[in-house]
């Protein structure tokens, strides 16, 4: 691993602020870290979000579930809030990795690295979610732009998703053995003006599959 600073910031003013230069903001980790550790990422600044009161918190407001974006996977697993809202993503966060990659990993973390085989993509988007940033907001339709390519500008933050709350939802995937990745992962929503389903795993980054939402609102 290359030399680097480690900054902790308390607020996202600070934050924004230590993002300068080769930078990269620290969440969970479980993929940013390995990648430094075997130098295929260096950075000279790493700014650790934390100590950023405020970004974990589980809520409902309207017709919406807000998950702050340092929300832990095991965190939104266990939630009450989140498994009477929408149960279907309780359960997704709760089939993420391993008990260690679940008490780490972040909501924000991983939409924000967008892996194509990641879990979290899929509900964001068949969910008709909005990214929360520091600098705005981002609808998922536009949120996704293909492998590890999101609409995130540099240094922007992501703070908290607001999924909307379906009649229904719920989440399968084919696991890779190893690392629980979705070799295949499909997540259907109902509501009431019809459904949305979204692919993970399969694909070059996840999808909408218009062909199954006609079929399930014939």
């Amino acid at each position: 691993m290359q030399p680097f600073t480690l900054v902790r910031p308390t607020s996202l003013a600070d934050a924004s602020s230590a993002f300068s230069g080769d930078a990269a903001y620290l969440a969970g980790g479980h993929t940013l870290i390995p990648a430094m550790k075997s130098r295929l990422r260096s950075v000279e600044t790493l700014v650790d979000l934390s100590r950023i009161p405020g970004l974990s918190e589980i809520a409902v407001d309207g017709d919406r579930l807000v998950v702050g974006a340092m929300a832990r996977h095991a965190r939104v697993a266990a939630s009450p809030v989140a498994r009477q809202a929408i149960p279907g993503l309780a359960a997704l966060a709760g089939g993420i990795g391993d008990p260690q990659v679940r008490n780490r990993g972040t909501l924000g973390g991983s939409i924000a690295n967008n892996d194509p085989a990641a879990d979290y993509p899929a509900a964001v988007l068949a969910l008709d979610a909005v990214v929360e940033t520091n600098q705005g907001s981002h609808a998922a339709e536009d949120y996704f732009q293909g492998m590890f390519a999101t609409s995130l500008a540099d240094g922007e933050i992501v703070t908290a998703v607001r999924f909307r709350v379906p009649q229904a939802s719920a989440y399968a995937k084919h696991p890779h053995p190893a690392s629980r990745y979705a070799l295949a992962g499909v997540y259907v929503a109902r509501f009431a003006e019809g459904h949305r389903v979204a692919v993970t795993g399969a694909t070059t980054g996840v999808v909408r599959w218009p062909e199954a939402e006609a079929a399930l609102d014939a």
